[in-house]
């Protein structure tokens, strides 16, 4: 099993929710990395993780990024309403 409880498999996470969604630290944008599975704040340098399809909005749950994660292309940007 999964540390985050993902057992391999891949997350699906409403997109209307993460329109909704901003770091709660820096108030910006977040990033959804499906290969990880996390919310991505560049601003803060931190990813919170999702489980279960539930995004943990908590800074004492959030994972700080590496050099190489902060250096490596951003995935894409949640767009909002039209």
């Amino acid at each position: 099993m999964a540390a985050d409880g993902r057992e391999g498999k891949k997350i699906n996470v409403d997109p209307k929710l993460l329109e909704l969604l901003a770091c709660p630290l820096t108030k910006g944008p977040l990033t959804w990395d499906p290969e990880r599975g996390e919310l991505i704040s560049r601003v803060a340098k931190i990813a919170y993780p999702v489980r279960d399809g539930i995004p943990i909005m908590l800074p004492s749950e959030a994972r700080t990024l590496s050099v190489e994660d902060v250096l490596a292309p951003p995935p894409p940007r949640l767009s909002g309403p039209g």
